[in-house]
């Protein structure tokens, strides 16, 4: 998700932990925010209105290497690097 590399290191560590780095992990990018995700400031969820930066992917998918994980989907990836270099402004 847009803004939460964090939470996303998270669950790669739990993955890792309860899982193994064996499992097959699919970092997806295709985020699109639709609906009425932050529409006239009314669901809270402004902060997700955006699509994915490749930084915030490139990140990812680094700490998924870092751990170990070895299955990382390779169309996900590719579709990272497709991604804008940084949010659009005034996001």
């Amino acid at each position: 998700m847009p803004g939460m590399v964090e939470e996303t290191k998270s669950i790669l560590w739990y993955v890792v932990e309860e899982l193994g780095t064996g499992t097959y992990v699919d970092l997806m990018a295709q985020y699109y925010p639709a609906g009425l995700v932050g529409k006239y400031k009314r669901d809270g969820y402004a902060e997700i209105d955006r699509h994915l930066a490749r930084d915030e992917y490139r990140r990812a998918a680094a700490f998924a290497r870092e751990l170990g994980l070895r299955r990382l989907d390779e169309r996900s990836h590719a579709s990272g690097a497709q991604l804008p270099a940084a949010p659009a402004p005034g996001r």
